[in-house]
């Protein structure tokens, strides 16, 4: 009973320690990319050793596949919830982008890690949409249940994705990567509600 006792009581810990890895290897992987981030990295900004980290995850590749895999589930979460209650097709693309937004404004390093992850297919291997083809899903269902339904022209989903949509990245990605007169915070009330207005235009032309 009292090892039973000690082993629930370990859990908690062991679950924290284990998220703890996941929230630094998230911070690390955006910044350094996966090619030069390390496994000593991860422990570093945790303040663990190196064995901690592979006690949970053996390797850079699952513990990047993880970090991957959790922002598209969590992203594809967001999108949901907010794209539930819409039915019309142009409110719902409006809902979609508007929450792809929100998501990348209030975790950068997500925002980071998937535009390093459009620039560099070595993560990813031989299935580049491993975790994000719930992402592609998503979108593809608004825009062609707007077609099928005649709200829309006839337009790719994939134009829309690059040309439209795809602009939240370099929205939260770039706001301190553009000099300092230009700079800005993306998470400003008045900067991204400005943002968000072209965002809206440029998607109502786009299909219309």
């Amino acid at each position: 009973m009292a090892e039973e006792s000690r082993q629930v009581a370990r859990q908690p810990r062991g679950d924290a320690t284990r998220q703890s890895i996941l929230d630094a290897a998230e911070q690390v992987f955006a910044d350094l990319g996966y090619a030069a981030a390390r496994l000593e990295d991860v422990a570093q900004a945790v303040g663990i050793r190196r064995p901690s980290i592979v006690y949970y995850f053996p390797g850079k590749q699952q513990l990047y596949d993880e970090v991957e895999s959790d922002i598209f589930a969590s992203m594809h979460d967001f999108v949901l919830k907010r794209v539930a209650s819409v039915d019309d097709p142009m409110a719902r693309l409006l809902a979609l982008l508007d929450a792809w937004l929100d998501f990348l404004v209030s975790r950068p390093t997500a925002a980071r890690i998937i535009q390093r992850l459009i620039a560099d297919f070595r993560p990813r291997g031989d299935n580049p949409v491993r975790f994000s083809e719930t992402a592609l899903r998503d979108i593809e269902t608004v825009i062609a249940a707007g077609v099928s339904s005649g709200a829309f022209r006839p337009v790719s989903a994939m134009h829309i994705l690059n040309s439209v949509a795809g602009g939240a990245l370099f929205y939260v990605c770039n706001g301190g990567q553009i000099g300092e007169e230009r700079a800005y915070d993306p998470a400003d009330p008045a900067e991204l509600e400005s943002y968000r207005a072209l965002i809206h235009k440029l998607a109502r032309a786009a299909v219309s």
